[in-house]
């Protein structure tokens, strides 16, 4: 195992605290009490680096350091501080794209000081970016991430491909994280900004919608299907 950097261990507490309080802030919509703000904001922020530990055989990181947790329950008191802002929404969607950019970079890099190979590496990152915001999106009763049309885990995605290419090619750690978390955060940042979106798929048959519906046992009930459907980006 290679030690990470300072550099590295400064964004993961970043994306941690990014990410509990975008949790926190869904709690916030739904009007929770306190104790459902911590919980909110440490499945978010610590959800998706627990998967990836699970995965690479590696100690939980808030199991081994509870200063984790201690991040994502005073990023809770925040939100709750701060209380009703008509900016909530916006920030919450600013500080997602700020947590994506950053794991997307610290998964990638984690998985890499396990000497786990360069491709998985990059899964690695996309699944530290994504997994906290699909569980809060879930238990908030909020359409997922992964079923949206806007670029999400595409911006994760490039964060840690470029991470890793730039280290693959003797880049050293603190620009090769720099990069990768501008170019994630700038893919996201248009998406956000411009309505960029990944091309959905257009490939069905005439006809096929109904045979689909028949195959289920019916036609879908009113308002059911009458959207075009949305897959993740």
């Amino acid at each position: 195992m290679i030690a990470p950097s300072p550099l590295l261990i400064g964004l993961d507490y970043a994306g941690v605290a990014v990410f509990a309080a975008t949790g926190a802030l869904a709690a916030a919509r739904k009007k929770h009490d306190l104790v459902t703000f911590a919980f909110f904001a440490a499945v978010t922020g610590i959800g998706g680096g627990t998967l990836r530990d699970l995965l690479i055989g590696a100690p939980v990181f808030w199991v081994q350091d509870a200063s984790y947790v201690a991040v994502c329950i005073v990023a809770a008191c925040a939100v709750w501080i701060l209380g009703a802002r008509p900016w909530r929404l916006g920030a919450l969607l600013w500080l997602d794209a700020l947590g994506l950019a950053a794991y997307g970079v610290i998964g990638a890099a984690k998985a890499a000081s396990y000497g786990v190979p360069p491709l998985v590496c990059i899964v690695m990152g996309a699944l530290t970016a994504c997994f906290g915001g699909v569980v809060r999106d879930v238990l908030a009763g909020e359409p997922s991430v992964l079923l949206r049309r806007e670029i999400t885990v595409s911006a994760a995605i490039l964060a840690a491909t470029v991470f890793v290419l730039l280290r693959w090619a003797g880049v050293e750690a603190l620009p090769s994280a720099a990069a990768g978390f501008v170019a994630g955060f700038a893919l996201r940042a248009g998406a956000l900004s411009r309505g960029w979106a990944l091309p959905g798929f257009h490939g069905m048959a005439p006809g096929e919608d109904q045979r689909s519906d028949e195959i289920r046992g019916g036609p879908p009930a009113a308002g059911d299907g009458n959207e075009p459907p949305r897959s993740g980006a």
